[in-house]
């Protein structure tokens, strides 16, 4: 179920502020999975503009920064495949977009899933989310952590809006541990230094990850 964050005040006006402050600081911390994530490789299927879909992945403090968006081209769907550079347990995601018609009205979001197209997000997903509209970046959906807790790839379907012809959003924020990923072939090397290279390269890779590709 999607939660706001919210906190109790003090009615001293300096601690009301203090904690404000703290509550930014301790959010922005949090969300931080973004710098984790491989933007080189990272596409928006169905974006009006090149390159708009990786704006959206930016600090917890600028997810109000309405210069920077994504807007949908054909159609109302947007679709995110998003590589990080190492493993991340999932815990929480927030959306927002315009207090409109044109922000997203459900996401559904699959695991490990490298390069998928609009065909294949016909599939199930791992978990779904009806969203709220949230100009504000305040109201946090908290994925299944059993099922989210070794994810490489993550990819965001926004089918639908709640009614404009186009999809629009400003920030996507992404909350979780991240562990960076070990590649067991440089251990192969070092203790089987004469062993042709060529036997091993395919076995060593297909354990450590997908991740890489």
């Amino acid at each position: 179920m999607p939660h706001g964050h919210g906190h109790s005040h003090d009615h001293g006006g300096c601690s009301h502020e203090a904690t404000d402050v703290d509550h930014a600081l301790e959010m922005g911390i949090e969300y931080s999975l973004y710098t984790k994530i491989d933007l080189d490789n990272t596409e928006c299927l169905n974006e009006e503009t090149d390159g708009q879909g990786k704006t959206v992945f930016k600090p917890y403090e600028r997810r109000r920064d309405l210069s920077k968006f994504v807007q949908s081209d054909a159609d109302e769907e947007l679709l995110f495949n998003i590589p990080f550079t190492g493993n991340v347990k999932l815990k929480g995601i927030i959306v927002s977009g315009a207090n409109d018609d044109s922000h997203p009205n459900r996401v559904k979001i699959f695991k490990n899933r490298p390069k998928m197209s609009f065909d294949d997000a016909k599939a199930k997903p791992d978990q779904e989310f009806e969203l709220t509209r949230d100009s504000r970046g305040e109201i946090e959906y908290s994925p299944k952590v059993v099922t989210f807790s070794s994810v490489h790839h993550l990819s965001l379907y926004f089918p639908s809006n709640f009614g404009d012809e186009t999809t629009r959003i400003y920030y996507i924020g992404l909350r979780g541990e991240f562990t960076e990923a070990h590649y067991h072939g440089v251990t192969i090397c070092n203790y089987e230094s004469r062993a042709n290279a060529a036997d091993h390269k395919e076995n060593a890779f297909d354990g450590v990850g997908r991740a890489v590709q």
